[in-house]
């Protein structure tokens, strides 16, 4: 019946089209300080506040890392992201400086992106800690990228510390169970029908305070 809802507004991502319960995979490994940092800003609900992580969608050795920096301010939610070539992946988090020759692409704000993943690993001294998997399900405007909604399932995590970019978990948590994770995201103005749409299933947030 959500999904229903959705594709009367939305339609399917390309990476969603053509797969069991329209899901992909999405792994990230999140990288924090010894002090958690990024953790305890985001438990204390600070209004600037940054996540770094890497993310990748397979095992593939040829396919790229994404070196993203996720940051609130105030009631936004912006990201910045870095296209690596997966073989400088673990030169770069060792330290290395990056360089136009680690991106797959010339594309100056990716360069600009990972320049500033970079910096901020290291002004903290952030290392990895956690690898996060789950499957997604994605719907996006057909006219822009400003309305997107994500539907999350299987959502499992355990900590990872070294430069292993695998899709494989030992001993993974569950923290949501089967539950899914729903988001409603927007660039410009909240849909009205967002709106309809929380109100109709009574969806509630999950685990973090309202507003944070």
């Amino acid at each position: 019946k959500l999904r229903e809802f959705i594709s009367g507004h939305l339609q399917l991502d390309d990476n969603s089209i053509g797969r069991e319960e329209n899901a992909y995979p999405v792994h990230s490994i999140y990288l924090d300080s010894a002090e958690l940092l990024t953790y305890w800003a985001t438990v204390h609900c600070e209004k600037k506040r940054f996540k770094l992580r890497v993310r990748y969608y397979n095992d593939d050795p040829t396919s790229p890392l994404f070196f993203e920096i996720k940051r609130r301010e105030n009631e936004c939610v912006l990201k910045q992201r870095g296209m690596v070539h997966r073989s400088a992946g673990a030169l770069l988090l060792s330290g290395q400086l990056p360089g136009p020759e680690h991106l797959l692409t010339g594309k100056a704000h990716h360069l600009a992106a990972l320049q500033r993943f970079c910096y901020l690993m290291q002004r903290m001294n952030a290392r990895l800690m956690v690898h996060v998997g789950y499957l997604r399900e994605a719907w996006v405007s057909p006219q822009s990228n400003a309305v997107r909604v994500t539907i999350d399932r299987e959502v499992r995590g355990e900590p990872r510390h070294d430069p292993v970019f695998t899709t494989q978990m030992a001993t993974p948590v569950y923290p949501f169970g089967k539950q899914l994770v729903l988001e409603l995201k927007f660039t410009d103005r909240f849909p009205d029908w967002f709106g309809a749409l929380t109100r109709h299933f009574n969806l509630t947030q999950c685990g973090v305070p309202k507003y944070c």
